[in-house]
């Protein structure tokens, strides 16, 4: 049964609600099925309203969701929740649970095989390494596969951002996929139909290069505009987590940030949506990524970084212990509650968006935390100085 609307529930929803205590009433319903309520009950609670309702968009597709959660490893539901609460309604009624919990699987063997692919943050890992696609691409299996090809490449690398700078040398040689305007089928192709006839435009190349740092646990994201500020066009690349997200022209080997289209991107103009800059999330946000071949599909959210492009300033943060003498700590920048850069260190500096308001924290290796909202203004750089408490 598809909802309407999300408090029009049917009745096995709202028997599992009231048993999980989430409808606001400890009644407990006789008809719910035992099944759905115990396999609920396994994922952490923040998640389980929203699953209730995923699952009721399933359809025919719903048990074997709740046979995949029942089935994951203990320490990997919390991923499977993570994909099925935020899964687009296509692919809840059409994937499968056996192709998410090997995926899981795989995100998580890559996760292991590196100290900077252990140390990303568990909520970027969880939005921009382990889904399965980008926007609407055919769902492709291509983890295990570019696992295999790729984590060789980067066994040696120091970071994050070292490991997308080798894979977007290599990897397009590697597939026998090139660029070209009209040689390729449609503009979002999905990683295999663009290997199986070596042509992608920008969005295959994004796409491909986005899913080869997915597989050796580098977080990436496809980002695009759907049309310059001139009229001259679109385009999509690709955005890295190095300790912060950068971007990069996918077979376009480069410096971060400084590509080709730098300066077209600084020129976007906030105030009209279709030259804003996307960057895509599979956790819901709210705004829809505009895809230029599909500008009337909703189903895949975005964040919108059209200020980062625009104008950048450096935010300096560093950490003193309570005596005023430095001491090293996790230092986090946020966003409206979203984590946007995180270093370990004494002092970090970011490049972020101007005219903004950011959350920075610095978190102690023994749990002291000291928090500050920090204003980066138009005109300079800024600097920021975290005092954390003396421990108890």
């Amino acid at each position: 049964m598809k909802l309407q609307n999300p408090f029009l529930l049917s009745c096995p929803v709202v028997s599992t609600l009231l048993l999980l205590g989430l409808c606001g009433s400890p009644v407990v319903a006789e008809d719910a099925p035992a099944d759905l309520n115990a396999t609920i009950a396994l994922v952490p609670a923040p998640y389980r309203h929203r699953l209730v309702q995923q699952l009721s968009l399933a359809e025919g597709n719903q048990q074997q969701w709740l046979d995949a959660i029942a089935r994951a490893k203990p320490e990997h539901r919390e991923a499977v929740a993570f994909l099925l609460v935020n899964m687009p309604e296509p692919d809840l009624k059409a994937l499968k649970g056996d192709f998410i919990l090997h995926d899981v699987e795989l995100a998580y063997e890559a996760r292991a095989k590196s100290a900077w692919a252990s140390a990303i943050p568990q909520e970027i890992f969880f939005n921009d390494v382990l889904p399965y696609a980008n926007l609407n691409e055919r769902r492709d299996d291509w983890r295990g596969d570019f696992m295999t090809r790729f984590l060789p490449l980067v066994k040696d690398c120091k970071s994050a951002g070292e490991a997308a700078q080798v894979l977007n040398r290599a990897v397009f040689k590697a597939v026998q996929v090139s660029y070209h305007a009209s040689k390729r089928k449609k503009p979002d192709q999905s990683p295999y139909e663009s290997m199986e006839i070596h042509y992608a435009s920008c969005s295959g190349l994004s796409i491909i290069l986005a899913d080869a740092c997915r597989a050796v646990g580098v977080p990436a994201r496809v980002a695009g505009t759907p049309r310059w500020s001139d009229n001259s066009g679109n385009h999509t690349w690709v955005e890295v987590w190095d300790d912060q997200w950068k971007f990069v022209g996918a077979a376009e080997p480069g410096e971060f940030n400084a590509t080709w289209f730098a300066d077209l991107a600084s020129k976007a103009d906030p105030a009209r949506v279709e030259t804003r800059i996307f960057a895509a999330s599979y956790a819901k946000t709210g705004h829809s990524f505009i895809m230029i071949w599909d500008p009337e599909n909703s189903n895949y959210d975005a964040v919108d970084v059209t200020k980062f492009y625009v104008r950048r300033h450096k935010l300096t943060v560093n950490t003193t212990d309570a005596a005023g003498k430095l001491a090293q700590a996790t230092i986090q920048v946020r966003q409206n509650g979203k984590l946007i850069a995180q270093s370990v260190g004494t002092l970090a500096t970011f490049e972020l968006a101007a005219d903004e308001k950011y959350e920075v924290a610095a978190i102690s290796e023994t749990g002291e935390k000291a928090i500050a909202e920090v204003k980066l203004g138009t005109d300079a750089d800024a600097s920021q100085t975290m005092k954390l408490p003396a421990a108890h």
